[in-house]
Protein backbone atom coordinates (compact mmCIF):
# COMPACT_ATOMS: atom_id res chain seq x y z
CA UNK A 1 0.00 0.00 0.00
CA UNK A 2 1.19 3.18 -0.88
CA UNK A 3 -0.08 6.64 0.84
CA UNK A 4 0.03 10.33 -0.12
CA UNK A 5 0.30 13.08 3.15
CA UNK A 6 0.39 16.32 3.11
CA UNK A 7 1.44 18.42 6.20
CA UNK A 8 1.47 22.37 5.76
CA UNK A 9 3.41 23.09 8.84
CA UNK A 10 5.64 20.40 11.23
CA UNK A 11 9.41 20.05 12.97
CA UNK A 12 10.80 16.66 14.26
CA UNK A 13 13.02 18.12 16.72
CA UNK A 14 16.63 16.51 16.80
CA UNK A 15 17.48 13.74 19.23
CA UNK A 16 20.33 16.28 20.96
CA UNK A 17 17.95 19.66 20.35
CA UNK A 18 17.84 21.50 23.45
CA UNK A 19 17.54 25.16 23.88
CA UNK A 20 16.94 25.53 19.76
CA UNK A 21 14.95 23.32 18.52
CA UNK A 22 16.51 22.42 15.65
CA UNK A 23 14.06 19.96 13.23
CA UNK A 24 15.18 16.93 11.13
CA UNK A 25 15.26 17.47 7.51
CA UNK A 26 12.74 14.40 6.67
CA UNK A 27 10.31 12.55 8.57
CA UNK A 28 11.70 9.64 10.52
CA UNK A 29 10.10 6.37 10.16
CA UNK A 30 9.35 6.39 14.35
CA UNK A 31 7.41 9.22 13.63
CA UNK A 32 5.41 7.80 10.56
CA UNK A 33 4.72 4.85 12.33
CA UNK A 34 2.95 6.92 15.47
CA UNK A 35 1.24 8.63 12.71
CA UNK A 36 -0.25 5.20 10.94
CA UNK A 37 -1.05 3.82 14.43
CA UNK A 38 -3.23 7.03 15.38
CA UNK A 39 -4.94 7.28 11.72
CA UNK A 40 -6.11 3.42 12.56
CA UNK A 41 -6.81 4.57 16.67
CA UNK A 42 -3.98 2.68 18.33
CA UNK A 43 -2.64 3.48 21.26
CA UNK A 44 -0.43 0.95 21.90
CA UNK A 45 3.10 1.39 20.20
CA UNK A 46 3.86 -2.47 20.76
CA UNK A 47 0.61 -3.51 18.54
CA UNK A 48 2.68 -3.59 15.16
CA UNK A 49 6.22 -3.62 15.42
CA UNK A 50 7.76 -5.80 12.76
CA UNK A 51 5.53 -3.93 10.21
CA UNK A 52 7.85 -2.15 7.67
CA UNK A 53 7.48 1.66 6.27
CA UNK A 54 9.16 3.20 3.29
CA UNK A 55 9.23 7.22 3.49
CA UNK A 56 9.92 9.38 0.06
CA UNK A 57 9.27 13.34 -0.47
CA UNK A 58 6.88 14.30 -2.87
CA UNK A 59 8.30 16.80 -5.36
CA UNK A 60 11.09 19.35 -3.59
CA UNK A 61 13.12 19.42 -0.01
CA UNK A 62 9.94 21.41 2.42
CA UNK A 63 11.68 24.81 3.03
CA UNK A 64 13.23 25.26 6.86
CA UNK A 65 11.27 28.24 8.31
CA UNK A 66 13.27 29.65 11.88
CA UNK A 67 10.69 31.55 14.40
CA UNK A 68 10.86 32.57 18.14
CA UNK A 69 8.42 30.60 20.80
CA UNK A 70 8.10 30.63 24.05
CA UNK A 71 9.40 27.32 25.54
CA UNK A 72 9.01 26.46 29.03
CA UNK A 73 11.45 24.79 31.46
CA UNK A 74 10.31 22.57 34.61
CA UNK A 75 12.07 22.56 37.24
CA UNK A 76 10.99 19.60 39.66
CA UNK A 77 12.27 19.92 43.22
CA UNK A 78 10.60 19.95 46.53
CA UNK A 79 10.85 24.15 46.54
CA UNK A 80 8.57 24.46 43.26
CA UNK A 81 5.81 22.13 44.09
CA UNK A 82 4.80 22.08 41.18
CA UNK A 83 4.20 25.35 41.06
CA UNK A 84 5.33 26.91 37.51
CA UNK A 85 5.05 30.75 37.18
CA UNK A 86 5.05 32.16 33.29
CA UNK A 87 7.42 34.70 34.77
CA UNK A 88 10.08 32.37 36.05
CA UNK A 89 9.85 29.49 33.90
CA UNK A 90 9.23 30.76 30.78
CA UNK A 91 11.45 32.41 27.74
CA UNK A 92 11.88 32.81 24.13
CA UNK A 93 13.75 29.89 22.22
CA UNK A 94 14.67 29.36 18.23
CA UNK A 95 12.39 26.63 17.03
CA UNK A 96 12.73 25.39 13.17
CA UNK A 97 9.59 24.38 10.91
CA UNK A 98 9.23 22.22 7.79
CA UNK A 99 6.24 24.22 5.84
CA UNK A 100 4.62 22.27 2.93
CA UNK A 101 5.87 18.93 3.43
CA UNK A 102 4.25 16.54 1.03
CA UNK A 103 5.50 12.49 1.63
CA UNK A 104 4.56 9.25 0.05
CA UNK A 105 4.24 6.22 2.58
CA UNK A 106 4.80 2.61 1.67
CA UNK A 107 3.18 -0.26 3.91
CA UNK A 108 4.63 -3.61 4.04
CA UNK A 109 3.16 -6.16 6.49
CA UNK A 110 4.61 -9.48 5.67
CA UNK A 111 6.36 -9.95 8.90
CA UNK A 112 4.55 -8.12 11.49
CA UNK A 113 3.12 -9.91 14.82
CA UNK A 114 -0.10 -8.94 14.96
CA UNK A 115 -3.20 -11.27 13.99
CA UNK A 116 -4.91 -8.03 12.23
CA UNK A 117 -2.58 -6.19 10.00
CA UNK A 118 -1.55 -2.40 9.43
CA UNK A 119 -2.19 -2.49 6.26
CA UNK A 120 -5.37 -4.05 6.45
CA UNK A 121 -6.62 -1.47 9.25
CA UNK A 122 -5.12 1.60 6.95
CA UNK A 123 -7.02 0.47 4.13
CA UNK A 124 -10.08 -0.07 6.33
CA UNK A 125 -9.48 3.58 7.84
CA UNK A 126 -9.28 4.93 4.50
CA UNK A 127 -11.98 2.98 2.68
CA UNK A 128 -14.35 2.90 5.27
CA UNK A 129 -13.29 5.28 8.17
CA UNK A 130 -16.90 4.27 10.39
CA UNK A 131 -15.41 1.04 11.08
CA UNK A 132 -12.94 2.40 13.05
CA UNK A 133 -12.57 4.27 16.27
CA UNK A 134 -9.80 7.09 16.83
CA UNK A 135 -10.10 10.03 18.55
CA UNK A 136 -7.94 13.68 18.46
CA UNK A 137 -6.74 15.68 15.33
CA UNK A 138 -3.81 13.20 12.80
CA UNK A 139 -0.35 14.96 13.29
CA UNK A 140 2.38 14.62 12.03
CA UNK A 141 5.00 15.06 14.73
CA UNK A 142 3.98 16.94 18.17
CA UNK A 143 0.08 17.23 18.36
CA UNK A 144 0.15 21.09 16.60
CA UNK A 145 1.12 19.58 13.52
CA UNK A 146 -1.84 18.59 12.11
CA UNK A 147 -1.89 17.09 8.42
CA UNK A 148 -4.27 18.30 5.60
CA UNK A 149 -5.22 14.60 5.20
CA UNK A 150 -4.53 11.18 4.17
CA UNK A 151 -4.98 9.49 0.58
CA UNK A 152 -3.72 6.40 -1.96
CA UNK A 153 -1.07 8.08 -3.79
CA UNK A 154 -1.59 8.76 -7.34
CA UNK A 155 0.74 9.62 -10.41
CA UNK A 156 -0.50 13.00 -10.51
CA UNK A 157 0.98 14.10 -7.32
CA UNK A 158 4.40 14.23 -8.73
CA UNK A 159 7.68 12.01 -8.25
CA UNK A 160 8.68 10.66 -5.02
CA UNK A 161 12.27 10.55 -4.02
CA UNK A 162 12.61 7.57 -1.71
CA UNK A 163 14.60 7.61 1.48
CA UNK A 164 16.70 4.04 1.25
CA UNK A 165 19.00 2.53 3.51
CA UNK A 166 22.78 3.42 3.41
CA UNK A 167 25.21 3.20 6.26
CA UNK A 168 27.69 5.34 4.48
CA UNK A 169 24.31 7.87 3.84
CA UNK A 170 24.26 11.41 4.93
CA UNK A 171 20.84 11.28 6.29
CA UNK A 172 20.43 9.64 10.02
CA UNK A 173 16.98 9.24 11.07
CA UNK A 174 15.14 7.97 13.93
CA UNK A 175 13.42 4.30 13.64
CA UNK A 176 12.24 3.20 17.40
CA UNK A 177 12.08 5.51 20.43
CA UNK A 178 11.98 3.05 23.71
CA UNK A 179 9.74 5.15 25.84
CA UNK A 180 11.17 3.65 29.12
CA UNK A 181 14.55 3.92 28.43
CA UNK A 182 15.00 7.05 25.88
CA UNK A 183 17.38 4.91 24.10
CA UNK A 184 16.47 5.27 20.16
CA UNK A 185 18.18 2.87 17.18
CA UNK A 186 18.54 4.91 14.06
CA UNK A 187 19.04 4.35 10.51
CA UNK A 188 21.37 6.07 8.08
CA UNK A 189 20.11 6.69 4.15
CA UNK A 190 20.42 7.90 1.04
CA UNK A 191 18.36 8.70 -2.12
CA UNK A 192 16.55 6.40 -4.70
CA UNK A 193 14.44 7.76 -7.50
CA UNK A 194 13.06 4.75 -7.53
CA UNK A 195 11.53 2.41 -5.26
CA UNK A 196 13.11 -0.50 -3.92
CA UNK A 197 13.41 -2.97 -1.16
CA UNK A 198 15.62 -1.53 0.78
CA UNK A 199 13.76 1.28 1.72
CA UNK A 200 11.71 -0.65 3.61
CA UNK A 201 12.60 -0.07 7.69
CA UNK A 202 11.75 -2.51 9.72
CA UNK A 203 10.33 -0.80 13.17
CA UNK A 204 11.89 -3.52 15.25
CA UNK A 205 9.90 -6.17 16.85
CA UNK A 206 9.85 -6.28 20.73
CA UNK A 207 12.86 -8.68 22.27
CA UNK A 208 12.56 -12.43 22.88
CA UNK A 209 12.79 -13.99 26.00
CA UNK A 210 15.73 -15.42 25.38
CA UNK A 211 16.86 -12.20 24.01
CA UNK A 212 16.16 -10.86 27.37
CA UNK A 213 18.09 -13.72 29.23
CA UNK A 214 21.16 -12.96 27.37
CA UNK A 215 21.19 -9.42 28.44
CA UNK A 216 20.22 -9.82 31.78
CA UNK A 217 23.17 -12.19 31.96
CA UNK A 218 25.35 -9.55 30.12
CA UNK A 219 24.29 -7.02 33.44
CA UNK A 220 25.14 -9.44 35.92
CA UNK A 221 28.71 -10.30 34.32
CA UNK A 222 29.50 -6.68 34.44
CA UNK A 223 28.77 -6.12 37.67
Amino acid sequence: MQLYLACPCTSFPRSFARDYKETYRYPPPSTVYGLLLSLVGEVDMEAHRGVKIAVGIVGDDPPISRIVRKQRHHKFSKTHMGTYPTSKFSKPNHHELLTDLQIAIQIDSGEELATVKLVDRVAIALSAPSQISRFGGLSLGESWAMVNGVRAYRDADGSVRWLIKDNRGLIGLPVWIDRKTGQGIFQRFGWSDEFHLECLVEIPKPPTVEQKSKKTKRSTKKS
